[in-house]
């Protein structure tokens, strides 16, 4: 597909192409499945007669969920066999994207891990109803139910994520300072430092994916955090350095040793001090944050 062409098709596909990859990122938590569900959901819209087509966003919508309905439910089989500890593929992400309250908690790190607790209907019901306010008799088309059953089903995954999410938003200045504090802390071996600004009970999840060394568990507690890495960086002989930048619409960290992209460090943040941190190593979960420019994903 070339987006220098220039019949409709084309041109009405590249307009949405930002918003339904968000559509399926949010679904799938893996930007390569993403990208597959698009190239299908374009062999497709090319070949539907655009005129009998009343809402080309909604029709091309409805493709895409259901094209990530299909391999959302093929990939719980490869998380099954999945080594260690699962986590979303990180984006590097836009300004614009930060800026946007809704859309960044709706793709951050935490988000996304809530999210992998629902069904793959509610998930779809939820990510379309409540990141995109699509219209229930949408989204009833979308995933083959009812506007009534969809009303349901999006009670029942409101519930279920209000259950789970953090439990209040912050700002992006206050996430910056946290990890500024955690980053210096890390950086100069500071034990009091990282405990200064770890909550007590702060949760780190790390995805080495059986390519890289990663804990197998989630590690809980400040001091157990704070050991895990200060332990872990102790055993490193090369130079490890880290520099901001956003992923999934938050503050993050790039981590570097010798130069080379060790991983990607997304955290949360409550009351000032870090309650969740997540770390992914895996090498086939990077390729894009070396690669590409950051994303504007409406």
């Amino acid at each position: 597909m070339s987006e220098h062409a220039t019949d409709p098709a084309t041109e009405t596909f590249v307009a949405h192409r930002n918003l339904l990859f968000t559509v399926a990122y949010e679904m799938l938590g893996s930007a390569a499945d993403a990208e597959d569900v698009l190239q299908e959901t374009w062999l497709r819209w090319v070949k539907v007669d655009l005129a009998q087509v009343r809402d080309q966003r909604a029709y091309l919508v409805r493709i895409t969920t259901r094209q990530a309905l299909n391999r959302l439910r093929t990939m719980s089989r490869r998380r099954e066999a999945y080594v260690g500890q699962w986590l979303p593929e990180p984006l590097l992400t836009a300004p614009d994207v930060a800026e946007d309250v809704e859309l960044a908690e709706s793709v951050s790190m935490a988000m996304m891990l809530v999210l992998e607790t629902l069904s793959p209907t509610e998930r779809a019901v939820f990510v379309l109803r409540e990141a995109f306010d699509v219209d229930y008799d949408e989204i009833a088309a979308a995933v083959d139910k009812s506007p009534a059953a969809v009303r349901q089903i999006a009670h029942r995954a409101r519930q279920h994520v209000d259950a789970r999410r953090p439990r209040q938003a912050v700002s992006p200045s206050m996430t910056r300072a946290a990890l500024e504090s955690f980053q210096r802390a890390l950086e100069t071996r500071d034990l009091q430092g990282l405990l200064d600004v770890l909550a007590p009970d702060v949760v780190l999840m790390s995805d080495g994916g059986g390519h890289k060394r990663a804990a197998l568990r989630p590690v809980v507690g400040a001091g157990k955090v704070a050991r895990f890495y200060l332990g872990g960086s102790a055993k490193i002989e090369a130079t490890l350095t880290t520099d901001p930048t956003v992923v999934n619409g938050n503050p993050a960290l790039l981590v570097h040793l010798d130069g080379e992209l060790d991983g990607v460090m997304a955290i949360t943040v409550e009351d000032a001090r870090i309650t969740g941190l997540y770390y992914v190593r895996n090498p086939e979960k990077l390729s894009r944050v070396e690669s590409e420019t950051p994303l504007t994903l409406r």
